[in-house]
Parts: C-alpha cells; sequence; structure tokens
C-alpha cells in the first residue's frame, strides 16, 4: 500500500494487519502511570516512529539508490508482508535503527514525518480543531474503514483536484486488505428495514461525532478505530449482518455487485491504484485462508461472502502481475469456503451473463496454465502436490457449475431406476470374509457440491458457456492419471484428484482414468476368483470366456452371456476371452474387436428386427414393435458395457437421446431433432402456426404409427384423444406427449430392459461421474474423423524401417492416395476397428515391421497391438496391389 503522509498521532490508523503501535503502547503504559500526560506523549513518539519504520519496510522511501538495508527502495530488499513488517518494525524501534526521509519524489511526502512530529504534542493536548484542520484530516480519509460508492467518488474527486491519488491509495489499501472493512463494503441499501436503519443512522451519528473529535488520543480509540485484518474475532457479532442475510434469497447476497463493477471500471485505469489493489490482495488472502480455515467465520456471518463476490469482479484478475503471489494465495483462500458458501456462490454467478463467466473462468484457467507451464511435473514432481494448481481447480468448480445453473436446465425429465436391483455376485460372502467388499456397492460417486445444489451436469442442455471451453490441455500433458485415480480410489484429504473434477479433463485422460479403473477391477475379480477356488474347490477360471462360431456368432454369444447374467453377474466384470472355433488366434485384444464387429453387425441387420434403421439420419432407433423378448435387448446393453469396459470401439449408430437415456434422462421434444428430423420439423411448425390450429389443422390428440408390416397402429395420448382437438392453446401438451410417446412410452420396455444390462457391466465404473452424454457416445463409437496424417506423425517403426526408408515413403503416399472406404478397411486390417480411438488418430499407437524381402506374399497384422508387418516390396505399384488385395479379404485369425 502507498501511505505517504501521516497526521498527527491521534488520527494515523497503522496499515498493518497487526497493528505494531498496539504492543508499544502498552510497553509504555506502566512506567508513566504517574503522569498520564508524559505518558500519552510517549507513546505518541512511539507510535510515530514505529510507523514511520513500518512504511519504511512496506513502502520505502521513494529514493531508487537508497542503501538503507531496512528500507523497501533499496536494492535487493526482499518484499515481506504486514505482519512481518509489523513485527519487524517494533524490533527495528527498540534497537533505534537508521530512518529513511520521504525522497522528494513522493509527492506531499518530503516533510511529512517532520511536521507530524513537530506538531504531535500540540495536536494531543488540544482536543478542538478549527475547520482548516478538520478538511485536513478529512483529506486523508483516516475515518474510513469501509467503502461505498459515493465514498470513492468522493475521494477520487479530492485526488483529482489536487492531482495527488495517494489518499484514495492508501484507502483502498487498508479496505481491501482487511477482511471486515471488505465484507461492510458496497452493500446494497434496499433490503434494510426501520431497525436496520435506525442503527446505521446511530452510526452516521458516531462517525460524525469522531470527525469533531478527532483530535482524541488514546490507546483504546487506537484499537477501536484500526481494521484488523483478522477478523474473525468481530465478524458475526453484530445484529446486521445476520438480519442482512435471513431477508436475501439463495442467489442473493447484501452487497451492490452493481456499484462494486462501476468503481472497478473508474479505478482500474490508473496504474497507481491498480497497484493498490494487487498488493491489498497479498495482504489480505492469507489471513482469510486462515479464518475460514480455523475461526469457522462463514457459520457467524454469512456476509464474509461479499468478500470473495467483490474481489472476483476485478477484471484484471489474469493480468500476469496477479499470477505470480496474489491470485494462488486468493485461491487458496476461496478453496477454503464451506460447502454452503460454495453453493451460494454458486447460485449468484449463474445469474451472469455468459461474458462474466467466461472472464472468471479464463481468469482461474490462467492461473492453473501458468503454473503448469512455470514448472517441471514429472512422476516425482506431482501436479497434484501444487497448491495453486488445486486451489484454481477448486474454485473453477465453482465457476462450473454456476455455468451449470445458469444454462438451459432440465431437472424434471428423470429415466425411472430400475425396478429390480442388479443381482449382486454369488461371491459376496466370501469376498467380505476376504476384505475384498466393493466400495462403490451404494452406487456411483456423486459431488458434494451437485448434491447441495441439486442439480447435475446432465439436466443442462446448453450451458452459458461450452463445456469444452473448462477443459485446460497444458495440465492434462502433465497429469500422472495412474498417480491421480489412485488419489482418486483412496480419497484422501492428503492427496487432491484431478478426477473429482472432470470438467477440467480431456476425454482421453478420462478414458484413461476409466481404463485403469476397469483393468484394476478385472484384476480383482481374477484374484477373487483364484481365492474362492482355493476356499470351494471350484475349477479355476480366470477370465471371461466366450467360444463363438464365426457363422453362429449370435446364438453362441448371447446364450452363453444370458447364463452368465443369470448365474453370477460378477463375471462379466472379468476380462474377456474371445476364442472363434476351428480358428487359432490368440485373444489379446484384437479378436475381442472383431468379436464385437460381427456381433454388432448381426444385432443391427434390419432382418433381425430389433432395431429400425433411418435412411434419412442413417440411425438406429428401438423397434417397438419388435417380436424379440427383453432379455435379447439386455444382452444387447451387455455387449455395449462390455465394449465399453474391455476398451473397445463399436460401429454402432443411435442417435444422442440413447446416451442421454443411458445417463439417466428422459427423451423431450429437442432430442427429436437428430432422432427424428422430419417429426421434429412438422412439431415446430405446429408450435409457431400464426392461425387457427383446431381449424386448419384438423388433428387430435391421438396418433398413428406403422409397424413392421405395414400396419397401422392408433394411440391416444390423452384419454379419449381421438375427440380431443388440438388447438393454439394446448398445442405445447400435444407436442411434449408425442414427443414423450416416441422416445419413451412407445420404447419403454424394450429400452429399460437394454440399460439394465448396460449397467449390469457398468454399475460400479464411474462412467456416469466422468463423462457427459456426447463423451459416452465418443467412447463407445470412437472418432468419425479419421485424420491419417496424424496417424503417421505417431506410427513407429521396427524391424529396419524407419521414417525415411523408401518403402515406408511409398506406403504413406499410397495410403494417403485410398478413398475414404479403402482407409477405413486399411484401420479395420490393422487395428480391428474401422473408427479413430478417444482422442482421433494420433492417439492410435501404430507400428510398422519390416517381414522380409521383396515377395509375393501379402501384408500381415496383429490388431492385438495394432502392428503391420510390411515385406520390402521392389516397387510402389506392386506394394499398392499387394495391400489392397490383404485389406478386402481381410477375415479370419491365424497363427504366424
Amino acid at each position: 500500500m502507498n501511505s505517504d503522509e501521516k497526521e498527527d498521532c491521534e488520527c494515523a490508523t497503522p496499515q498493518a494487519e497487526t497493528s505494531p503501535t498496539r504492543g508499544a503502547a502498552r510497553d509504555q503504559e506502566e512506567p508513566d502511570i504517574e503522569n498520564p500526560e508524559a505518558s500519552r506523549m510517549k507513546r505518541a513518539a512511539a507510535k510515530h516512529l514505529i510507523e514511520r519504520y513500518y512504511h519504511q519496510l512496506t513502502e520505502g522511501c521513494g529514493n531508487e539508490s537508497c542503501s538503507n538495508s531496512w528500507c523497501a527502495s533499496s536494492v535487493g530488499f526482499s518484499r515481506m508482508d504486514n505482519n512481518a513488517a509489523a513485527v519487524k518494525a517494533l524490533e527495528l524501534y527498540k534497537v533505534n535503527a537508521k530512518l529513511c526521509d520521504p525522497h522528494p519524489s513522493k509527492k506531499g511526502t518530503a516533510s511529512t514525518y517532520l511536521e507530524s512530529s513537530t506538531h504531535s504534542n500540540s495536536a494531543c493536548s488540544n482536543r478542538k480543531m478549527n475547520h482548516k484542520d478538520v478538511h485536513a484530516v478529512r483529506d486523508n480519509f483516516k475515518d474510513i474503514n469501509y467503502l461505498t460508492e459515493e465514498k470513492v467518488y468522493e475521494i477520487l474527486d479530492i485526488c483529482g483536484e489536487k492531482e495527488d491519488y495517494s489518499p484514495l491509495i492508501r484507502v483502498i489499501g487498508r479496505v481491501f486488505s482487511s477482511a471486515e472493512g471488505l465484507v461492510q463494503s458496497f452493500r446494497r441499501s434496499k433490503p434494510h428495514t426501520k431497525e436496520e436503519l435506525k442503527s446505521l443512522q446511530g452510526k452516521d451519528e458516531d462517525k460524525d461525532e469522531d470527525e469533531k473529535e478527532a483530535a482524541a488520543c488514546s490507546a483504546t480509540a487506537m484499537e477501536e478505530d484500526s481494521p484488523t485484518s483478522s477478523s474473525s474475532s468481530r465478524l458475526g457479532e453484530g445484529s446486521s449482518g445476520e438480519n442482512d442475510v435471513q431477508k436475501l434469497a439463495p442467489d442473493e447476497v447484501s452487497v451492490d455487485i452493481e456499484a462494486v463493477r462501476r468503481v472497478y471500471e473508474r479505478l482500474l485505469s490508473n496504474e497507481k491504484i491498480e497497484a493498490a489493489f494487487l498488493n491489498a490482495l497479498v495482504y489480505l488472502s492469507p489471513n482469510v485462508e486462515c479464518d475460514l480455515t480455523y475461526h469457522n467465520v462463514y457459520s457467524r456471518d454469512p456476509n464474509y461472502l461479499n468478500l470473495f463476490v467483490i474481489v472476483m469482479e476485478n477484471n484484471n484478475l489474469h493480468s500476469p502481475e496477479y499470477l505470480e503471489i496474489a491470485l494462488p494465495q486468493f485461491c487458496k483462500a476461496m478453496s477454503k469456503l464451506p460447502l454452503a458458501a460454495q453453493a451460494k456462490l454458486t447460485r449468484l454467478w449463474s445469474h451472469y451473463s455468459a461474458e462474466q463467466i467466461r472472464r472468471m473462468m479464463e481468469t482461474f484457467q490462467q492461473l492453473i496454465t501458468f503454473k503448469v507451464i512455470s514448472n517441471e511435473f514429472s512422476s516425482r514432481n506431482l501436479v497434484n502436490d501444487d497448491d495453486a494448481v488445486v486451489a484454481a481447480t477448486k474454485c473453477l468448480k465453482i465457476v462450473y457449475y454456476a455455468n451449470v445453473l445458469g444454462g438451459d436446465l432440465d431437472t424434471e425429465n428423470n429415466e425411472d431406476e430400475d425396478e429390480e436391483p442388479i443381482p449382486e455376485s454369488s461371491e459376496l460372502t466370501l469376498q467380505e470374509l476376504l476384505g475384498e467388499e466393493r466400495r462403490n456397492k451404494k452406487g456411483p460417486r456423486v459431488d458434494p457440491l451437485e448434491t447441495e445444489l441439486g442439480v447435475r451436469t446432465n439436466d443442462c442442455r446448453r450451458p452459458l458457456i461450452p463445456f469444452e471451453e473448462f477443459v485446460n490441455e497444458p495440465l492434462n500433458e502433465v497429469l500422472e492419471m495412474d498417480k491421480d485415480y489412485t488419489f482418486f480410489k483412496v480419497e484422501t484429504e492428503n492427496k487432491f484428484s484431478f478426477m473429482t473434477c472432470p470438467f477440467v479433463l480431456n476425454a482421453v485422460t478420462k478414458n484413461l482414468g476409466l481404463y485403469y479403473d476397469n483393468r484394476i477391477r478385472m484384476y480383482s475379480e481374477r484374484r477373487i476368483t483364484v481365492l474362492y477356488s482355493l476356499v470351494q474347490g471350484q475349477q479355476l477360471n480366470p477370465y471371461l470366456r466366450l467360444k463363438v462360431r464365426r457363422d453362429h456368432i449370435i446364438d453362441d454369444a448371447l446364450v452363453r452371456l444370458e447364463m452368465i447374467a443369470m448365474e453370477n453377474p460378477a463375471d462379466l466384470k472379468k476380462q474377456l476371452y474371445v476364442e472363434f472355433e476351428g480358428e487359432q488366434g490368440v485373444d489379446e485384444g484384437g479378436v475381442s474387436k472383431e468379436f464385437f464387429q460381427l456381433v454388432v453387425e448381426e444385432i443391427f441387420n434390419p432382418d433381425i428386427g430389433m432395431f429400425s434403421y433411418d435412411e434419412h439420419t442413417r440411425l438406429f432407433w428401438f423397434n417397438s414393435s419388435s417380436f424379440e423378448n427383453e432379455g435379447q435387448y439386455t444382452l444387447i446393453g451387455i455387449v455395449l458395457g462390455l465394449a465399453i469396459y474391455n476398451n473397445c470401439i463399436l460401429d454402432v449408430h443411435f442417435p444422442m437421446v440413447v446416451y442421454r437415456k443411458l445417463m439417466g434422462k428422459k427423451g423431450t421434444f429437442r432430442d427429436l431433432a437428430d432422432a427424428n428430423p422430419v417429426l421434429y420439423q412438422s412439431l415446430k411448425e405446429l408450435l409457431e402456426y400464426e392461425g387457427s390450429v383446431e381449424e386448419d389443422m384438423m388433428i387430435t390428440f391421438q396418433i398413428s404409427q406403422t409397424d413392421p408390416f405395414g400396419n397401422r397402429l392408433m394411440y391416444d395420448l390423452r384419454e379419449n384423444g381421438d375427440r380431443i382437438p388440438v388447438t393454439n392453446e394446448n398445442r405445447k401438451e400435444f407436442v411434449a406427449l408425442y414427443s414423450e410417446y416416441m422416445l419413451n412410452k412407445s420404447v419403454e420396455k424394450q429400452f429399460k430392459a437394454f440399460r439394465r444390462g448396460f449397467h449390469m457391466v457398468t454399475n460400479e465404473s464411474p462412467l456416469k461421474y466422468l463423462f457427459r452424454p456426447e463423451e459416452i457416445e465418443l467412447l463407445i463409437c470412437g472418432s468419425r474423423n479419421l485424420d491419417f496424417q496424424a496417424l503417421e506423425e505417431t506410427t513407429e517403426y521396427d524391424g529396419g524401417y524407419n521414417k525415411d526408408s523408401r518403402i515406408i515413403k511409398e506406403f504413406w503416399e499410397t495410403l494417403h492416395s485410398f478413398s475414404e472406404e479403402q482407409k477405413r478397411l486399411f484401420l479395420q486390417f490393422t487395428t480391428g476397428t474401422d473408427r479413430a480411438p478417444v482422442g482421433g488418430l494420433g492417439k492410435l499407437k501404430m507400428i510398422i515391421a519390416k517381414n522380409g524381402p521383396d515377395t509375393d506374399r501379402l501384408p500381415t497384422s496383429h490388431t492385438c497391438f495394432n502392428v503391420l508387418l510390411l515385406p520390402e516390396y521392389s516397387n510402389k505399384d506392386k506394394l499398392r496391389e499387394r495391400l489392397l488385395k490383404a485389406i478386402t479379404y481381410a477375415k479370419g485369425f491365424g497363427m504366424l
């Protein structure tokens, strides 16, 4: 803080968070009891000297070439906070250390201390001041311990007239470095009751009286007037603060936010004033953190939240000056807010505009990025241990949920829970005996802030700003996901896991976390199986084994899975091992990939009739008239769950509403846009029709459908729907009921069975916690964007090949010249699927290995490991011909 002038001793309010003068005053008290006047003068002199030492330590004398090692202006001086400066000032006073005179470059300060010292005696003894003296005191505004918009403008005008902004800088430094002062500042006047107005009037009278008796100099007055930085002892004791909160809505605070914004807009254009905000925040934050951690200050005075609201309105928080010290300390303090305070802040910010939400989001994102880039994180130096990054991520969570809460919410249309609980494993008792009881048996993890707010991420159809903007890519690059997953599962207070804030992670990182979870669960099931076989003496079967015939793959696979689901569902969580009858392939992942591909092709065959296919959207939907029983749909859900569990990509084409329903949300009119665009457009035109719907369209609450055999089926959306016309008044109800029938009721049995099978595999997985519906689709189906340039950049070579080999250059030239369909065939041949993994082809680790000299043999592949075995063909034409033949007629597995 820039404090340049000091008036008489009785008017000077120390700037330090722990007033350095109090201790001195107490030290001087006892020896001078006999002579009160002499004692008062000694205290005034001591106070004056200590204040000079204090300001010398915090602000300096203004002389850039100062050689005093205890002056902030000297070269090499280490900056200290207010508390340290206060303690040091007392030490320097005791040893009579050197004091600098203010440098002439500091306006209005050249004779400040000298004048104060000369006139201190007369000022202390004179209790009446003339008008000029009162005005001088008023110019220094030492009686102001909190701010209003009017006060700021008053001080600003006076400083503008004198072209000296140091009084305003001192006031800002004093108020913005004091939690108590900031909490009381910029209050809204509207909610005050009559009693509160009387109380405020009394305070104004007290303030006027203080101004009249500003010459009074006593130790008691000093302690009452000086702002304390650690406000926990006094905050919450006043009745007005608590009464204000009782009358506020859950999403309101007592601070006038618009006034704060106007004040910031006027003040932040001045560089010196901006520096005062920065320095004040450095001094404020540690004390706020202490208040929240040890003194439970928010529960005693909920108005304490005003402090965070005011600070976060500073548009310059993301500037480089704040990133080093001020913002990290403030984030640490803010991260200590109790859950109720976080929820209130979230509700308040949810009313902000998208631009304001983006500004706050970018503030915390820049701090995370700055810390990640400026440090070298590794497996030994984890980013999880960086307090600033962790605190900023916790603060970002509040902004994230404000973004969700302020968006387009749908909290009502939720899918009903499964009527029958998913059967537990028959091994449960043994697991309990062996200490292996499932941690997540009570259900998936739920974020506490979600519970407090009563809203989920999936409830938000359209947030204020896109979810993708909350992802921090530099953080994802340095995050050691194996360690982070361990912290996530252990749930220790000492270690933070970024998986508890999945919004900051990209789909690739979250998929890696899910992979670890699935693998550990597989190993756990394998270990339990071994122990179970030892205890029970049964045959050891650590894998989920499926032996199938290619020409009867559906019958063999689904019958086997149905038996497992009925007998022991826990076996579905074992590692999948597929064997094709009559083939020699060993399943290290590649055989499973082809198994899923073949099963999906069969299941979604329109001839089977389980799903209907829309030629326009090229998407599948549940056939409400299917002759298949519910068990068949359950098995299909199991297959989808197994694909995720075993990290396999499926070529399935569902509209997004299917994934939303899997995550617990019902389909609504909006979901028809991609599920049935033609119907959506028709209903939209109905809603927007300006004429008479009843007379012009002549439709009722009865709708018709055509089954696969061409039969017309009628359905009443309301009882006696054929007698109820659709009018301009009830057309919204008609559209809602129509959408409800098409997306939910008509396929209720089929979808519930499908969801039940899916949850048999994923019920203990953090899938719902980590992923949004669109990410679930990416997880199951992979990316449709095939960037072969990215694949070329990440491919590795073995057996004598490198990226400069002739055959390798010709190979990539040939592959890039392929059509889109031929490229998909190549991917299918090499990796077992024609889809890119989560994150694109750049995340696919493909290896091209040399397989002998020139020959007529075709290229071969290990789909389990994404390895292409390529002979060194003599020319490019032969390479193209051999490669095309290999990828076109590739089916089956053999041993090389």
